[in-house]
């Protein structure tokens, strides 16, 4: 089985940036697409960003554009999350997720697609 871990989560003063890490482990890890999701306190899990595994299509979440920016190595299967700008309203946990299917572009904004999922790392951002 796949698993994923998350690291890198800490506390960051607002305006500040950060990058948290997801490293895939398996030896059938080949997924599709890599996904960020993140649950503020009082909040639902909602979709932050996702990459293509293979090719440079990525997908964000329209609050998220301009301010985080997602990117893999897939030498070391691993994908990376930055967050610039931070601030409180981005205090949450921030899971990643790997979808192992090759569903239709618009899926991948939705926990559905994903099968297996990190375990997450907590962001706090101080005011």
């Amino acid at each position: 089985q796949v698993q994923l871990v998350e690291s890198g989560g800490t506390l960051v003063q607002a305006g500040g940036s950060l990058s948290v890490s997801c490293v895939g482990s398996g030896l059938t890890f080949r997924p599709y697409v890599m996904g960020w999701f993140r649950q503020a306190p009082g909040k639902e899990r909602e979709f932050v960003a996702a990459i293509r595994w293979s090719g440079s299509s990525t997908y964000y979440a329209d609050s998220m554009k301009g301010r985080f920016t997602i990117f893999r190595d897939t030498a070391k299967n691993t994908v990376y999350l930055q967050m610039n700008s931070l601030k409180p309203e981005d205090t949450a946990v921030y899971y990643c997720a790997a979808a192992l299917i090759a569903y239709s572009a618009p899926s991948y904004y939705t926990e559905a697609a994903y099968r297996y999922w990190g375990q997450g790392t907590q962001v706090t951002v101080s005011s």
